[in-house]
């Protein structure tokens, strides 16, 4: 498929998928979300880690508020029923890895976008920003969902209320992240990232997603339930039978997609 406002390139099992809007610092508009949609579920069938960035000195600036004429007459549920919730759910459901690779600043639906994978990575000069009450609106793209979950009830609503820059020294400090890097840094770590995911037991990875998400709403029994039936699937595995002889001979596991 051809894009238009992203790019998306698969080498050594990693799908790098590339916003390409730098002249308005990647914001999201209706193009843009229908391209990421198709392009994750793309990436989900040609290789073992996908990650997301962006082009130029921006990961995403969020909403682009000049798309569609006026902004001030959105029909904003509808946009996030129709455009934004398949897309959120076409990163977060992805049966690879996820990795964002924060390059710069991430505001408004672009934090919330990052949020989604299953791991962020960022640049220490990029910032995070719920943007949303500066133009009297509520967090969305799943910001209500995932801020507090990862950055704790106090963090995340006074995010949310002040609507103040976190950089991605604050963001890794409060869990909101997993890290942050060195801007010189930056692009050879989340690459190194990525190709260890790539290399590693992906049948593992996808079971490991499906039973840290099920633990919030699990009782200990359920959750114990869980973790016996996804850890016999894993057993079964030659994932598992190649880990183990790997160890016991001494050398790299050689792991298969699944």
């Amino acid at each position: 498929m051809h894009y238009d406002t992203i790019r998306l390139t698969v080498e050594n099992d990693i799908a790098t998928l590339t916003l390409n809007r730098p002249q308005v610092m990647n914001a999201l508009n209706t193009a843009m979300r229908a391209e990421i949609l198709h392009a994750v579920k793309d990436a989900a069938t040609r290789a073992r880690v996908l990650v997301m960035t962006g082009e130029g000195r921006a990961f995403c600036s969020g909403q682009d508020l000049g798309d569609g004429g006026n902004a001030a007459t959105m029909d904003l549920e509808r946009t996030l029923r129709e455009e934004y919730v398949p897309m959120l759910k076409a990163i977060f459901d992805c049966p690879i890895p996820t990795i964002c690779a924060v390059n710069g600043a991430a505001a408004g639906a672009g934090a919330n976008l990052a949020l989604a994978c299953d791991v962020v990575i960022a640049c220490e000069s990029a910032v995070f920003l719920q943007a949303f009450t500066r133009i009297g609106l509520i967090p969305d793209a799943g910001g209500t969902y995932w801020l507090p979950r990862q950055m704790g009830a106090a963090k995340a609503m006074g995010a949310a209320l002040f609507a103040e820059p976190i950089s991605a020294r604050e963001a890794a400090d409060w869990g909101m992240i997993w890290e942050a890097v060195a801007d010189a840094d930056f692009a050879n770590h989340w690459h190194d990232r990525a190709l260890k995911l790539a290399q590693g037991p992906t049948l593992a990875y996808r079971h490991i997603k499906a039973a840290l998400r099920g633990s919030f709403d699990n009782t200990l029994d359920d959750q114990l339930a869980l973790e016996a039936r996804l850890q016999g699937d894993c057993g079964t595995s030659h994932d598992f039978r190649e880990g183990v002889m790997a160890f016991l001979e001494k050398r790299p596991a050689k792991y298969e997609g699944h």
